[in-house]
This record gives structure tokens, sequence and C-alpha cells, in this order.
């Protein structure tokens, strides 16, 4: 028998809401998505198309600014409370700057004037098909990633934070340079890798350069390649990471380490996509991306001469500042989760529970090396406390003593303090007094009084 023929399935049609009070203008939009390949439901009232939500999964909502007595403008953030990831394109008879400025401020992707065309119709549904595939790619990013790398959590309870992530989200489309600004540890190089991920040029390669490691002699080769005979071990022909990177993405980590020599070798190929190998006068072009990463003052280093200015206008086409891990407290916790199920796997064991008094202990910290410092931390504690509850002893003293209240070994406290906190945190842990009495190597009549002295 002749084999049947294997076709990809096609991705689920799109459902749109069209809500307009005009009989002419919902069918008319209605027909135009449908001729997209999208499912269709009309509403004439704000809640009709509150009622809608609560019954389907809408990607897309076309909203007319008018409905009757209600503004289309008040409807945007019901429909929003009511369907976080939806899509909403305001559309109206008049258009104004100020109100189509109010509509995004709202929460509106887009604003459509009337009379419109098919063809923007169209427009606006591709564009709300590309948005869910980003999202989709960052969801089965951050999924794959977690595995290797769990601090790679490309959501967060930070506004700041989150802001950032959206403006990355909307830049991996665009195939421009960023430049990614940031204390050491923040995530940066996660970040770039996301900017990859979610990018055009995905299938591609990913390259990082670190630049503080290496001489500029060696930086150059490492991102342009040498030639035979270049330089002492140049033994054969190399080619460089711009051509390795070739239809995708190369990372310059800690880009405001190189020297000026090389700044304006990099500078060229910025403006050019041309470049040398060392010692070769051959002429050679790549098309890559560069996302770029500093924790550096850059204008502070051009006005002392030390980094190029038209460098760092070329670098910073898209800039994005990643908060501290300090300015972002709201993910430290779920960060902290995080990291103790994937030390716990790794460590073949159930993960273990984070103590009130040690989530308080990692809140009252100040991260100075932000999220790896979190990571070391978690690792640390997860390999060293056998126990099912991290409590803050299991991390290290400085970070222990520094929570205010929280005594520790060798810290400013008295014994009756470390004795208090020592004997609230067994029985805390323990399903009886006589389990406790026996851990602590006391009587009961005698954990009996000192549970009466300590209110307990």
């Amino acid at each position: 028998m002749p084999a049947e023929a294997v076709t990809e399935p096609s991705p689920p049609a799109m459902r749109v809401l069209v809500v307009d009070d005009e009989p002419n203008i919902r069918d008319t939009l209605a027909l135009c998505l449908e001729g997209a390949g999208c499912r269709v439901q009309k509403a004439t009232t704000g809640a009709a198309a509150l009622e809608a939500l609560r019954f389907a999964p809408y990607d897309l909502a076309f909203c007319d600014l008018r409905l009757g007595n209600e503004s289309g403008l008040d409807l945007v953030p019901k429909l929003l409370a009511e369907r976080p990831g939806l899509d909403i394109v305001v559309v109206t008879a008049y258009a104004t700057f100020d109100t189509a400025v109010e509509a995004i401020k709202r929460g509106a992707k887009d604003y459509l004037p009337k009379p419109f065309t098919p063809a923007q119709i169209r427009h606006q549904v591709e564009a709300a098909r590309e948005r869910r595939a980003a999202s989709m790619r960052v969801v089965d990013l951050e999924s794959r990633l977690a595995e290797a790398a769990p601090e790679a959590q490309l959501e967060s309870n930070s506004p700041r934070m989150r802001s950032v992530l959206e403006t990355l989200t909307r830049t991996g489309a665009h195939d421009v340079a960023v430049l990614l600004r940031g204390e050491n540890g923040t995530g940066k190089g996660l970040l770039a890798r996301s900017i990859h991920a979610t990018s055009p040029r995905r299938d591609h390669p990913f390259v990082v350069v670190n630049c503080p490691t290496l001489s500029e002699e060696l930086l150059a080769s490492e991102l342009f390649g040498h030639a035979r005979g270049a330089f002492t071990g140049a033994v054969r022909d190399q080619e460089g990471r711009v051509e390795a990177a070739e239809g995708g993405t190369v990372f310059l980590d800690e880009v405001g380490e190189i020297s000026p020599g090389l700044q304006a070798k990099l500078l060229r190929f910025l403006q050019e996509k041309r470049f040398e190998r060392v010692g070769e006068n051959r002429t050679r072009t790549a098309d890559v991306r560069i996302v770029a990463a500093t924790n550096r003052d850059l204008e502070s280093d051009v006005k002392e001469g030390r980094f190029r200015e038209d460098l760092l206008y070329r670098l910073n086409v898209v800039e994005v500042t990643v908060p501290p891990l300090r300015e972002r407290p709201e993910d430290i916790v779920a960060l902290a989760r995080g990291f103790i199920a994937f030390f716990a796997r790794q460590a073949r064991r159930a993960p273990p529970e984070l103590s009130p008094a040690a989530a308080r202990m990692l809140l009252a910290w100040p991260w100075p090396g932000n999220v790896r410092e979190l990571r070391n931390a978690i690792e640390r504690a997860v390999i060293l406390s056998p126990g099912q509850v991290l409590e803050p002893e299991s991390f290290p003293e400085r970070m222990a003593g520094h929570a205010t209240g929280i005594p520790t070994l060798g810290g400013d406290y008295s014994v009756d303090d470390i004795e208090r906190e020592h004997i609230l945190r067994v029985l805390a842990r323990t399903a009886t007094q006589e389990e406790a009495a026996r851990i602590l190597g006391l009587d009961a009549s005698t954990l009996w009084r000192k549970r009466k002295k300590y209110g307990r």
C-alpha cells in the first residue's frame, strides 16, 4: 500500500472578539477575520464582551471606542482584568493622537482608525499571532533553560523587571543592537540568550565573547579570527566568533572592557558588517546581530576618553538596565524556591522547605552578588543541610546574622538569646514535646518550664 502523506498539524485558529454596537462594522470585521482563519465572536456591549471572555479564551479583541453610552477606553482595562493575556485593538472613527496614546496607556496593543481595510485587519491578526508565538517561545525557552540554569526565570513579580522583560520580548523580533546594563550577577547573559531565542535568528548560533578575559590581540583574534603566523602560537588559519555565528547572535559580555584599538574595529563591523582576520588583508563579511552587556558607566568612560561615543551609539539602539536583586524583593523568595527545587533534583533528594524565618532572612540580605549570589547560597544550603526545612543557620553566618532578631553562633547575642532561638526552632519542627526534649537533651519538665518562660 502506498505510504500516507504526513502533514504538519496547523496551529489552532485564533479566537477573536469583536466589540462594536454598529451591525455593519461588526459584520465587516467578522468577515475580514474569518477570511484570515480566525474564529469570531461578536458582542454589542461591554457587558456582553466580559461575559464572552468568561466562557472562552480569546486571543485578540477589536473594541470600538464608543459603544453607545459606554466608553471603549474604560472597557479596555476591564477586559484585561478578565483575561490578562488578551491583545486589544481599539477601533474608532474619531481618531486623535490623544485617544491613541490613552488607549495604549490603558493596555491596548494598537489603535485602528475607521475606515479600515482588510489588509489592515490581517496585519493586526498577524501581529497578534507573532506576539503569541513569541510568548510561547519564551515559555519554552524558560522550561529548557531551567534544566541547566535555574536562574533563567523569564517571569517576574517586580514591575521594573517585568518592564525589562516586556521590552526585550518586543525587541527580539527586530534586528537591532541591544545593550544590557546592570551589576554583575543580575542575569544579563541569560537575557541575551532569551533575546536570541525569541528572534528570527533563533535557528542559528548564539556565541558568547567574554571581553575582559583576553589581551587586545587575542580578543581581536577571538572576534574576527586570525591568519597562520599572525602571532606566536597561530599555527593555522582560524575563523573568529563572528564567522562562527553567521546568521545568529554574538553576545559581547562586558563590552566596556575592550581596548580603544579594538573598539575602532568593532565600530567598523557594526557599521559595515565587514572585518579582516588578524594578520590577513582579505576583507570578509558576516551577518550577525550584536547584543552587548556592561556593568560600567559608559557615559563617564566616554567623557574620560576610555570608550568611543560613536561605538556607544551603535551598541545601544535598544538599551535596558537590569535592576539589581535588592531592588526587586518581590522575586527573591520565588527565585530561592526555584533554586531549591533545582539543586534538590541534582542531589536526588526531596526539595526542602524554606522556613518563614529563612525567607525573612533572604529578604533582609542586600545581595551584593545579585542572582548569582542567591544561587550559590541556596546550592550550599541544599548540600549542607540534611533536614527538610532550611532555617537561617543553613546559610552563611554573615547572612543569618544580618537579619534583625535572628541570633547566630559567634554573633553579638547572649547565651539566653541563642538558647531561646534554638529551643523554639526545635519545637517548631518536631511533632511532640517529648521528641523536642530528646533532641535538646532536656527532661520534659525542664522543657515545659522553658516553654512557659518564652511564652510558648
